[in-house]
């Protein structure tokens, strides 16, 4: 988990890169969010280079041992890279070089062929994503990895929304990362959660407008302590 600061500097990162909105906002659950996080808004060098970073420490603070990254299509494929790059400067690696591998969503059958480019997939894999909403990637990534005989290490995300799963009178108790965590056995690294844009909606006036419409968003649908 990454330090509080860190989470309070990503949030705020967010919200200055207009990722993280507040507003209402019908998700692809077809809930009416009153936030909204779109890590794709993250889309020019500088934001990208410092999400990375952002995520590369918030791996090195859960102190999970790894060989390399994994980053599934589409979404992940940047951010695999990105991150790779920021493991390789950060002083916590001793000059490590961290190899990275992506899929395709499409077979190719020429050149080098297959569904996987990057390094060959071995060791303990870290699995990057955006966020989790219904496992989908996660499921596909672990039997990739697991298939080319190499180990899932953790799934590493920007946010985690604590949000519970299914569909509206049948919620799951357990929101979409746990579930990923009880089924898969893998921690999963969020660089920021919930909990963190709920502490700056209390402590920034500026936002206060907003606290009540989250505060009963998340009554309704947030995973119970």
């Amino acid at each position: 988990m990454s330090s509080g600061s860190d989470r309070r500097a990503f949030v705020q990162f967010a919200l200055d890169e207009g990722v993280l909105r507040f507003g209402s906002f019908v998700t692809k659950s077809g809930r009416t969010s009153p936030y909204f996080f779109n890590a794709g808004l993250f889309n020019r060098g500088r934001s990208v280079g410092r999400l990375a970073q952002f995520y590369a420490q918030a791996l090195i603070n859960a102190g999970v041992s790894f060989d390399m990254m994994f980053g599934p299509a589409y979404k992940g494929i940047p951010l695999a890279t990105a991150t790779a790059v920021a493991l390789a400067s950060h002083p916590a690696m001793s000059g490590r070089d961290v190899p990275f591998a992506y899929n395709r969503k499409e077979v190719k059958d020429h050149g080098e062929g297959g569904v996987l480019v990057g390094a060959p997939l071995q060791g303990k894999v870290v699995i990057i994503d955006d966020v989790i909403t219904a496992g989908t990637s996660v499921r596909e990534s672990v039997d990739i990895i697991r298939a080319a005989g190499a180990e899932p290490a953790a799934v590493l995300i920007a946010m985690d929304r604590m949000e519970r799963a299914g569909a509206e009178g049948a919620l799951s108790p357990h929101s979409a990362v746990q579930e990923v965590q009880n089924l898969y056995g893998l921690p999963v690294i969020s660089i920021a959660s919930l909990d963190d844009i709920m502490a700056l909606l209390r402590e920034r006036h500026d936002f206060a407008q907003y606290q009540d419409a989250v505060t009963t968003y998340r009554d309704r649908y947030g995973i119970k302590a």
